[in-house]
């Protein structure tokens, strides 16, 4: 069964019908020769400047049409910002044939529209930089309106769509109304390409590695499992890339990178998305000290790059992401928000901990998740400003170097901005017959009913037993990242098409 159609689907599909029987096309295939852009017009246009602007040509999306009967006011809307046309019909129609006119302009076009204008600069009597059109094309005829958002001379917005639903569903609809979602979406592309200059700068190599994986390995999560019909085994959509780029550092490179496309079979909310974007880096020789300033020194530029200034407003908080960031354990972080030292507990002492904090924890899990546990309820969002919390327990980190100085911690950092995880890092595991036996644990505990413990992966086992060079690696959410960076409240805010619900839509 055919959907119901509104009554202004109705009307525009008759204008539609209207504009082809006048043998005009409203979905043209020819080149249209785009030669200016809204913003460059009006940031350059001036009357000693007149004569550079006498044969424009823009392109855009009708955002307000104003009839004045043979003088009509359109504002386009093109991949910069908002220009007007002022269009007359004299000049667009100079013979005693004013078809075009009364069919396109006067009586067929409508808010979403397509139009390609050519013509002149000038200024209106109130002052506003406008083109004298001279020729007006009908590139796309839209069918279906955009939901109407008012706004004042002065730019203030009314009746703004505000309703997630709509937004991330219909991400297009939303680019075209909400102007200031596009500038989230430059700026992530600006943040993703200052981290890559900066790491090509230092000598890194960008590569990539494979995202179906016969081992879901190099973190602890919940897999997305697929078939490979041609090999006829499981395959797993990767939850990490750290084995594979970790493989590349025993083959001999010294730096690589690669901003990787994760998947994990979990939960949703303001800072989780099942598909999440993370960028991964290994060089060797290095240890996780030098890793927290080189850290330090690429957030810095991305801040600048972006904004300016290291100082950034976040919400309520003004954030500074100026080195040198405080750094801290994670024990004592859980001893400064609790008042308990939980360093030396086991197993049964630490859930006791959770039950006195009214921590619910499920008894599938050991000793490190217990930890993570206490100090994501206690302590994770005490930090606002940049915070290095380090010297994690080895149950914590299976592929990560035991502390040179401090038993029972290995060598490991977490960056905690505004309350949340942005970056996890280590000194890397390089120990083949340590790293066997901490995966051998993770097996035990996926026994005991751990649907996010690690599994093994022997052909990692077989690389490191070649030899792998002292290392250091990090992993940086790049979507929590452009949340910061951006002031977004909700990671669906800064994804394209954020993962939802299938919607149920009519034919």
């Amino acid at each position: 069964m055919s959907r119901q159609l509104s009554e202004q689907e109705i009307i525009r599909r008759e204008k539609l019908a209207k504009i082809q029987e006048a043998g005009i096309n409203p979905f043209p295939a020819a080149l249209y020769p785009v030669n200016s852009f809204s913003t460059n017009i009006k940031e350059n246009f001036s009357e000693e400047k007149k004569d550079d602007f006498t044969n424009v040509c823009v392109a855009g999306r009708i955002m307000s049409i104003n009839d004045k009967g043979k003088v009509f006011f359109i504002k386009i809307q093109d991949s910069k910002g908002i220009i007007q046309l002022y269009v007359k019909r004299d000049e667009i129609c100079p013979t005693e044939d004013k078809s075009f006119w009364d069919t396109v302009i006067k009586h067929g076009l409508d808010l979403g529209d397509i139009i390609g204008c050519s013509g002149f600069v000038f200024i209106t009597k109130t002052g506003e930089t406008s083109i004298h059109a001279q020729t007006i094309t009908l590139l796309t005829k839209s069918i279906k309106p955009l939901p109407v958002v008012k706004r004042d001379e002065e730019g203030n917005v009314f009746d703004e769509v505000t309703d997630p639903e709509f937004r991330y569903r219909q991400r297009y609809a939303d680019l075209i109304i909400n102007p200031s979602v596009k500038e989230t979406f430059v700026k992530r592309t600006k943040l993703i390409n200052t981290m890559r200059n900066f790491l090509n700068e230092h000598g890194a190599l960008e590569v990539d590695t494979p995202v179906l994986q016969a081992i879901p390995g190099g973190a602890a999560a919940r897999p997305f499992i697929t078939h490979h019909n041609a090999l006829d085994v499981p395959f797993y959509l990767r939850i990490a890339n750290e084995l594979y780029l970790k493989r590349l550092i025993v083959g001999g490179f010294d730096w690589v990178y690669e901003f990787s496309r994760n998947f994990r079979n979990e939960g949703m909310d303001r800072t989780h998305n099942p598909e999440f974007t993370i960028l991964e880096w290994y060089t060797a020789y290095k240890d996780y000290y030098w890793m927290m300033e080189i850290t330090e020194q690429l957030l810095e530029k991305v801040a600048i790059e972006l904004h300016g200034t290291t100082e950034l407003q976040i919400g309520s908080q003004t954030i500074n992401f100026k080195a040198p960031y405080k750094r801290m354990s994670i024990f004592d972080a859980i001893k400064e928000n609790t008042g308990i030292d939980v360093s030396d507990l086991d197993e049964a002492g630490l859930r006791d901990v959770c039950k006195q904090l009214n921590i619910d924890v499920p008894p599938t899990i050991g000793k490190g998740k217990l930890i993570d546990e206490i100090f994501s309820a206690t302590s994770e969002h005490t930090f606002i400003q940049p915070t290095f919390i380090i010297d994690y327990p080895v149950e914590m980190s299976p592929l990560t170097k035991k502390h040179r100085n401090k038993k029972g911690l290995v060598e490991r950092f977490e960056l905690m901005v505004n309350g949340k995880e942005i970056a996890n890092a280590y000194s890397e595991l390089n120990d083949p017959i340590d790293q066997r036996e901490r995966f051998e644990e993770q097996v035990k505990l996926m026994e005991r009913g751990d649907d996010e413990a690690m599994f093994i992966d022997y052909d990692f086992l077989r690389a490191l037993e070649y030899g792998m060079p002292p290392t250091s690696g990090i992993g940086i959410g790049i979507d929590r990242l452009v949340m910061l960076m951006t002031n977004q409240p909700s990671i669906q805010d800064v994804l394209l098409f954020p993962q939802m619900r299938p919607e149920k839509m009519d034919n």
